[in-house]
């Protein structure tokens, strides 16, 4: 069940705003596959894509350039989708977390369910916080289906496809999936002809695993094709707006968990039809430059449907009555994947992209085991430990530690290889972007800068994000270290933090400590002390700054 607290909070929100009689509303029908960046489908340029009723969608609706998964990974972008509100705000941030969050994040099924829409999910969720996922929806399960509303309500469904989702690139999936016909037994585009991104090597095996690829986005085309027909022959297609997008980018490597365009760029098709073209500021067929994200989906949905958006929504609405104008810069995420902790944060203005690492120190990619069942992984991984891979961009991924800055010009370096961060050319965009970012994390009250492993500790069985709020401006104070703590240019200031109160204060000076052994050597003492920290964290964060220092 939902717990009392979430619950007290939706009633005391249903209070505040109550639903008033409206006119006819349209359907709405999500149809979500995983894994696939934009540049996998032929609407987006892909020549090699065989996609032709995604193609058509495209052609019948809207289709948009710039459409963003704030973060790379399905269970925080899911929580982001769900709330209108982003995951670092809400707690949501770490990989299948299941952390608590407060009762005004009020999700988007829940207003529609409340205003007399027939809601159905088919049926994955990974909400990411607390809680029954499948008790939001009027059902959520393998069969959900619009079909079992009463007659004349109207639905919201999301119908998940799970046929791209990295896995299908396993090799006992790809045998299964052969098996049963899924796709065919040779690739329909032969590996050696494959057009691979400058991203990624040329090795044999990510040629393979790109080749079966695109027969699984080919199937995955099928599938939309026949949700499409299906509504069709329903007599529903003139009543219902249908979104198709994807979860976030992949499935090859440094694609998923990776906030480049081909983690975080995903494809965003939209068919409005005619008797609600009203509600859109651009005709069928149109390509939209205009940036948009997930954080935007739940106030774009309730805009369309004739509802407000609550308060706790961080989001804007780019379709409806409520559109608003779109933000200069868009905000991603990367934290804690399954079993590696970490935390990067980004920005994108669409010309310009802006990723920093607060944990320089951490591992490289993948970031955590899961993904290594591909062959294009193993492949990639056994070039760099054999020596055969030549120095640069492939091997460097693979092997070095990421920087603590990355800057990217994507009109002249689309695939985001060339890092413009030492560049003294780009200094004055690098500047405004890195202030932009604390500023971001500032603003949006991010719990990231609380290492997860402090959550407990800190805040029980709380939401981290109530404790943040406590904080007040001590969070600022938080976000300025964090930048402080990973600049390249050492500040003795940072010290001081050492002997703080607070634990976040004393976890960003020991770790500027370790990522500055030489500058920070003197200060071994202090460090000393740490090891005996009140916080096991930050116990075993101090060692490891020490061995770093003694051992750098």
């Amino acid at each position: 069940m939902i717990s009392l607290r979430y619950f007290l909070g939706f009633v005391l929100w249903s209070l505040l705003n109550p639903v008033s009689p409206a006119a006819e509303r349209p359907n709405i029908l999500w149809i979500t596959s995983e894994d696939n960046a934009a540049h996998w489908l032929g609407c987006y340029g892909n020549a090699q894509a065989a996609t032709p009723r995604l193609d058509r969608l495209a052609a019948e609706g809207l289709r948009f350039t710039r459409a963003y998964s704030n973060a790379p990974v399905c269970a925080v972008a899911r929580s982001t989708i769900l709330m209108g509100a982003y995951a670092p705000t809400m707690g949501t941030q770490h990989m299948r977390s299941r952390h608590p969050i407060p009762a005004d994040f009020v999700p988007y099924v829940t207003i529609l369910r409340k205003a007399g829409y027939y809601c159905v999910n088919r049926s994955k969720t990974d909400y990411n916080f607390r809680g029954q996922d499948t008790a939001l929806w009027d059902d959520c399960s393998g069969k959900a289906h619009y079909r079992r509303r009463a007659a004349g309500q109207p639905f919201m469904a999301v119908i998940n496809l799970t046929t791209t989702h990295e896995s299908g690139l396993f090799p006992d999936q790809i045998r299964r999936n052969r098996a049963v016909g899924m796709i065919p037994k040779t690739p329909r585009v032969p590996p050696a002809e494959v057009a691979l991104p400058p991203s990624l090597p040329d090795l044999p095996e990510i040629r393979a695993d790109a080749a079966v690829y695109h027969d699984l986005v080919s199937a995955m085309d099928r599938q939309v094709g026949e949700l499409l027909d299906e509504l069709e022959r329903a007599g529903l297609a003139e009543d219902t707006v249908v979104f198709y997008y994807s979860d976030h980018g992949g499935a090859l490597p440094r694609s998923k968990r990776f906030l480049e365009d081909s983690g975080v760029r995903v494809p965003l098709l939209i068919r409005i039809p005619e008797k609600f073209r009203h509600l859109s500021p651009w005709k069928p067929g149109e390509v939209i430059d205009e940036a948009v994200a997930f954080v935007d989906f739940a106030p774009t949905l309730l805009s369309l449907t004739g509802l407000s958006a609550p308060e706790s929504t961080q989001g804007r609405a780019f379709l409806g009555p409520d559109r608003v104008p779109a933000r200069k810069f868009e905000f991603l995420y990367g934290d804690r994947f399954d079993e590696n902790p970490g935390m990067r944060r980004g920005l994108t203005d669409g010309r310009f992209k802006y990723i920093r690492c607060f944990t320089p120190h951490l591992h490289r990619p993948p970031f955590c085991q899961y993904p290594l069942g591909q062959g294009a992984w193993q492949a990639w991984k056994s070039a760099a430990s054999e020596g055969r891979l030549e120095k640069g961009y492939h091997l460097d991924l693979m092997t070095r530690p990421l920087p603590v800055e990355a800057l990217f010009d994507l009109e002249s370096d689309p695939w985001e290889i060339r890092n413009l961060a030492a560049d003294p050319r780009h200094a004055e965009i690098l500047k405004e972007m890195r202030d932009q970012l604390q500023t971001q994390m500032i603003g949006t009250r991010d719990t990231g800068v609380v290492p997860e492993a402090l959550w407990k500790e800190m805040a029980g069985e709380k939401p981290i994000r109530e404790i943040i709020l406590a904080a007040g401006k001590t969070h600022d104070r938080w976000v300025e270290l964090a930048f402080q703590a990973t600049a390249v240019e050492w500040d003795p200031s940072i010290i001081d933090a050492l002997e703080s109160e607070s634990p976040v204060e004393r976890h960003w000076a020991i770790l500027a400590c370790h990522l500055h052994p030489e500058e920070s050597r003197r200060f071994l003492p202090l460090l000393e002390k740490r090891k005996e920290d009140a916080s096991p964290h930050l116990q075993s964060s101090a060692r490891s700054a020490i061995a770093a220092i003694l051992d750098p």
